[in-house]
Parts: structure tokens; sequence; C-alpha cells
């Protein structure tokens, strides 16, 4: 995430925000602008109430951000608002990391077969399956409440679970169809994470039924890589996310970790070697900075030279910007 200043006064504000404390000017992100601007440069977004938007629009409808959602908790449930409000603040940022890399972002309007759209639902009533199917990522908003999403956690021995991470995550199935299947790379995807084509359902029930594999770490970022290719590419297309991000986000705010590998992030972003020069400095200094508060290490993952190789396919499709192919 770059570092936004308020356009009235210069000072430093944040994404989510709304109002620069600094001079009370109202602001609100513009798409178009690709900045935090004065809100009567535009008209809120129609869910500036029910998901705390700061998006601004041309006419006071949806944001694009928010017409992305197809689904949402009802109007009188307001525990199921609370956690739409949190997992769209999180959809935000994952559509305007999406822009800045220059992804194509197509929803169910422009593409009514194989456009992207989110199905918010609570599973405080009925069951809720987060996953993605041609385009429709469905996200149970439990993992909304920290508490749930720490016992997940636990339960499943993951390092990482945030509502972030599963929007990168199921979001990356829809940027499979998108950068791999429509654009002809099937073939070199299947010499890097394998057959995609291995029943899915099969390859679920083996991953929930079992240990993982031995030696999972030389080949995969995480267990739940292992468990089949499209796991696999969603993982390390997320992951990939996570670099880009947070090491945009430190070079914005200006830190700089000089490591005996480390480089200018902001100087190299077609660069995927150069990308992982920096970031792994950089992850070493946030380990040590959150042990010095007691906390476990922010970045709990290790990149054995085959997931590199993954990441490395993953940076290749995304910096060449391709055009979108319709379903």
């Amino acid at each position: 995430m770059r570092a936004f200043a308020c356009p009235q006064c210069s000072s430093l504000v944040y994404f989510e925000n709304s109002v620069c404390l600094h001079c009370g000017t109202e602001i609100g992100y513009s798409r178009t602008a690709r900045a935090l601007v004065r809100t009567a440069d535009g008209l809120p977004c129609a869910n500036r109430s029910a998901a705390a938007c700061n998006w601004l629009t041309a006419d006071g409808g949806l944001c694009d951000c928010c017409a992305l959602t197809r689904t949402r908790p009802a109007d009188d449930d307001a525990e199921g608002l609370a956690a739409f409000a949190r997992t769209e603040q999180a959809k935000r940022r994952l559509v305007y990391q999406l822009d800045d890399l220059g992804l194509p972002l197509v929803g169910r309007a422009e593409d009514p077969v194989g456009g992207l759209a989110f199905d918010l639902l609570s599973s405080a009533h009925e069951p809720v399956v987060t996953g993605h199917a041609s385009g429709i990522v469905t996200l149970d908003l439990a993992e909304g409440d920290a508490g749930h999403r720490e016992r997940t956690r636990v339960r499943l021995a993951e390092p990482y679970r945030t509502l972030l991470g599963h929007l990168r995550h199921e979001t990356g199935h829809w940027y499979w169809e998108v950068l791999v299947d429509r654009a002809g790379r099937t073939a070199d995807f299947r010499a890097l994470f394998g057959d995609e084509s291995e029943s899915y359902a099969d390859a679920l029930e083996r991953h929930y039924g079992s240990e993982p594999p031995a030696g999972w770490a030389d080949a995969f970022v995480s267990t739940y890589a292992t468990a089949h290719p499209w796991e696999d590419w969603a993982e390390s297309f997320a992951h990939y996310l996570h670099i880009r991000d947070t090491s945009q986000t430190a070079a914005a705010f200006g830190i700089s970790v000089r490591g005996p590998l480390a480089a200018e992030p902001e100087q190299s972003e077609k660069d995927f070697d150069a990308i992982i020069e920096a970031w792994l400095p950089l992850t070493a200094a946030l380990n040590m900075v959150n042990r010095s508060m007691g906390h476990e290490d922010l970045y709990p993952f290790v990149l054995a030279p085959t997931v590199l190789d993954k990441l490395r396919f993953v940076h290749d499709l995304v910096v060449a910007r391709p055009g979108y192919v319709p379903a």
C-alpha cells in the first residue's frame, strides 16, 4: 500500500480514512485518481453506512469495489453487517492492489459467465463453505471474528489466517482461470504445479484425512498448497500479493533493511530476484520486532527454491499485464 496525503493540508492519511484528523477535511478514495481526494470531488458510495466504505462514485450508487459483492447480510442482521463491513474493508485493499499491479478486474456485470463476484454470507443461521466456483467467491463472514478465526487457525495448524488472506487466496482461483487457463498457459502451469485435472474432491478428502507429506516445505508454501495444484496456485498467488503489498508499504514509509541481500523494492517492481532479495531481510527484521513485543513471528514462512520458482511463475504472469479474455 502506498502512503497517502490529505489533499487539503498534505498531512499523512490512511487508505481507510474518511476524514483528515489534522485539518478535518472530509476525504474519500477515488479509483480513477488512485488517491484520497476531497469528498466534494465525488459522491460517497451507497455502502458508506452499511460497510463503512470511504470510496467515491460518480452517481452516488455502489462504488466499483462494493459492486463486486453479489450477496450480503440483510439490513436487520446487525452481527452479520458488522462482519460484512470488516470484510469489505479488506476487499477494498485487495481491489486497490489488483489495480496497482495492473491486473484485469472484470465483474459479473461485464462478463456474466466468468466475471468476478463475491457472496459474503453469515453462517450464524446456516452452513457456509468458503471457496470459489467459476468466478464466484463465497466467504463465511464468521472469518471476520478474530476469536473464530484464531480457533480455526489453531485447529488446522495454519501459520497465518486473515480476512485479507482469504480474499487473496479465493480471488487467486479466479486469476488461475484468467491468467493461466484462458491465456493458454496450462502446459507451463502443469510443469511446475502438477496436473490440475486430478479429481479435486478426492484430493481434498485425502488432504484432510492424512498428515501433510514428508518434506512438504521443500516444494510448497503451506501444507494446504499440497492438497491440489489449484490450491498450490491459489496459495502461491496470495503469498505473492502478501509480498508485494508489504514490500510496497515498507518502501512508502521509508523502511529499508540493509541485510546481505538488500535491494530497493521501489526500483525493481518487475525484477523478481530483486523483490525477494529485499523481502528476506525485511521479514527477518519484522520477525525480530514482533519477538521484541512478545508476539509470534509476523512472517512464519520459509521460501524454498521450488516455492520461489512458483512465485516467479505468478510474478511473470502478473507483470505481463495481459488483457482480459471473457469466459
